[in-house]
């Protein structure tokens, strides 16, 4: 009855805590996701208030937010949205993956943390969070610019990515043996394609067995299928996440919107929730030694995304400022990164590697608003000044000089 108790009161100040600092986030437009990590420092090993008897229970929470976080990510799309993007754009997600995925790796490698790591890191730095960057251009009234296409099409194939991406790093994070993570990834490629192909072809029946007209069965029947998918996923090797997502892509049409609505405020507590566990896990006094490879990692990934985004927007045919814009805005990391760096930090292979993740996304998650509201006028400005400076020094080189145009008095006026 007394750990009982405990419990109740360690889970609900967390649950407390949270929604207040939500709350504050909103007040001031910006990401709660910083402050859902700093709170999780808080309450973990070396923090100011330790938890106990909750810990367990915030595990299984933080493992049914990635798993919401995946189901509503593919909700988002339909199989139709996937395979278009995939065909028309998949050079912008070719790109995407070479500037930002081996900052990454070229970190994790240079220092000594070996190749597994090296692949994970990769991975936080590769994927921008679709959270952050769809409330951000929803503040700045940028939903209905020529560039939102772009960057939505990116975002689109970097979760489609993930359908691949997790299962591998599943399979080297449980040190299996190559056979076995082939076959593994063999089983998800070969899964995400059948979905696809499902969901295409027999989309509407798909959805019309999950419809019901009451939203309590509708929600038990969409919450329970995901689970249920995801729980046999994990036993195949394959990942839960990816499931999850599966399921998402599956579900279309009124079904899929009215999924969204029930589950969004499920997926926020337990996101959130999950964003406390990451933190829980990460000793406050680790993060000082990593802050300046964490800074350096930010800046340089900040620069390779805003490339990634001028580069794809160029590609589309957008205006210099809109492919400024589009580059700013998927600046952005955060909850996939995340979710990353925790099967990293659950599978022990690297004490460091969580650390440097939770003050890399930190750093991103805060710059990422800014980079999206200011980097279009500070490049517009910097080109701006350079014209003019062209222009100055070009006419000074073509006009003739002041002292060209008057008479040279040389003494030689009135002799004769």
């Amino acid at each position: 009855m007394h750990s009982s108790a405990i419990f109740l009161i360690e889970f609900g100040a967390i649950i407390l805590a949270l929604g207040l600092l939500g709350r504050f986030a909103g007040r001031f437009q910006f990401s709660p996701i910083p402050l859902y990590l700093l709170a999780g420092l808080a309450f973990g090993e070396g923090g100011l208030l330790p938890l106990g008897a909750s810990e367990e229970f915030v595990a299984i929470g933080a493992e049914i937010g990635v798993i919401l976080l995946l189901l509503m990510l593919g909700l988002e799309y339909t199989a139709s949205d996937l395979v278009s993007n995939l065909k028309t754009q998949y050079p912008a997600g070719l790109v995407d993956f070479t500037l930002n995925a081996l900052p990454g790796a070229g970190m994790a490698l240079l220092l000594g943390w070996g190749p597994v790591a090296a692949v994970v890191l990769a991975g936080v730095t590769w994927i921008s969070s679709s959270g952050v960057i769809a409330k951000v251009m929803g503040d700045l009234g940028r939903l209905g610019n020529r560039e939102t296409p772009v960057i939505l099409s990116v975002l689109v194939l970097e979760d489609l990515a993930m359908a691949v991406y997790l299962p591998i790093i599943t399979a080297l994070l449980a040190g299996v043996s190559l056979a076995a993570g082939s076959l593994t990834l063999a089983i998800a490629l070969g899964v995400a394609g059948l979905v696809l192909f499902l969901a295409v072809r027999f989309g509407r029946v798909i959805s019309r067995f999950v419809s019901s007209d009451d939203p309590e069965k509708l929600l038990l029947v969409v919450l329970g299928l995901t689970l249920l998918v995801a729980g046999i996923a994990q036993q195949l090797q394959v990942s839960a996440a990816v499931g999850a997502f599966l399921v998402g892509i599956a579900l279309s049409g009124e079904v899929a919107e009215g999924a969204h609505n029930l589950l969004s405020p499920l997926r926020d507590l337990f996101a959130a929730v999950f964003f406390v566990f990451f933190g829980l896990h990460t000793d406050p006094a680790s993060i000082p030694p990593v802050i300046l490879p964490a800074l350096a990692l930010a800046l340089v990934t900040a620069a390779t995304k805003i490339a990634t985004g001028y580069w794809a927007a160029r590609r589309a045919g957008i205006s210099v400022k809109g492919r400024w814009r589009a580059g700013g805005t998927l600046v952005a990391r955060g909850e996939f990164s995340i979710v990353i760096a925790g099967l990293a930090v659950t599978a022990g292979i690297e004490p460091a590697l969580g650390p440097l993740a939770t003050a890399y996304v930190l750093v991103l998650v805060v710059i990422g608003p800014l980079t999206a509201r200011y980097t279009q006028p500070v490049a517009s400005y910097l080109t701006g000044r350079r014209r003019r400076a062209r222009a100055v020094r070009s006419s000074q080189v073509q006009a003739p000089t002041q002292e060209a145009l008057e008479p040279v008095d040389d003494g030689s006026v009135g002799r004769s």
